[in-house]
């Protein structure tokens, strides 16, 4: 039976001296035998047993994982579990960087729009980016509420034009006008502006907001802090504590 030395087995498994000897100092692996020289030897089920800890560290399971499995007296009965587990935390991990990875794409865009980069400007970046799930919300709400709206209209303007049923606009007016009443109150209490010039968040009078000239994410609007006129960045407001 072959008997393979500490520089062979790490050869042989693609790893250094060093891991196969931490492995010994941990009792994952322990040689077959000792030489008469004190030199470590290694038999093919040691080789094997290597194997399997090197695969189990590529797919990055703990060594404490894996002595424990090593140890059972069954390991089929725990590998299932401890592969389930790490599949759980790679997934994970994958989230958590494809999250940084929109991030930091996100960042990239938006720094192409801005003259002079500073920590003001990225600041102000960073704060609309974490702020974004919350204005999805309040738009996610105004459009959920008027999908019925806009189809109620378009309806009865079909059916006047067709069959002269003036009244069904008459019953879409009476609906729309004070769901577009309640719909800017709303719009309005869960807004607010970040201005560009001085990064203060500020929430404008209704009036201002209502009548400015705006893009699907800016008002052109005056800072009440620092007094700018021009587009200001839409957030979400903030809930009070």
């Amino acid at each position: 039976m072959s008997k393979y030395t500490t520089g062979e087995i790490a050869r042989l498994c693609g790893v250094t001296v060093r891991t196969v000897q931490y492995y010994d100092t941990r009792g994952i692996l322990t040689p077959a035998e000792l030489s008469e020289g004190g030199r470590r030897l290694y038999s093919e089920n040691d080789l094997k047993r290597m194997r399997i800890i090197c695969f189990l560290r590529d797919l990055g399971l703990p060594l404490d994982s894996i002595s424990q499995m090593l140890a059972e007296d069954d390991p089929g009965s725990v590998i299932s579990l401890l592969l389930e587990q790490q599949e759980q935390t790679l997934r994970e991990e994958i989230g958590e960087r494809k999250e940084r990875l929109d991030k930091l794409e996100s960042l990239r865009r938006d720094l192409k729009d801005v003259e002079t980069v500073s920590f003001e400007s990225i600041g102000d970046i960073a704060y609309t980016m974490t702020n974004k799930k919350k204005l999805r919300k309040i738009h996610a709400v105004m459009l959920i509420t008027g999908i019925p709206v806009t189809l109620l209209q378009c309806a009865s303007i079909a059916l006047w034009l067709t069959k002269g049923w003036w009244w069904l606009f008459a019953i879409w007016a009476a609906v729309a006008i004070p769901w577009g009443i309640l719909i800017s109150k709303y719009y309005y209490d869960n807004t607010a502006y970040l201005c560009p010039k001085c990064h203060t968040v500020f929430t404008p009078a209704f009036k201002e907001a209502f009548f400015a000239r705006h893009t699907p994410s800016t008002r052109k609007l005056t800072c009440t802090s620092c007094g700018h006129h021009g587009f200001c960045v839409e957030v979400a407001k903030e809930e009070k504590k």
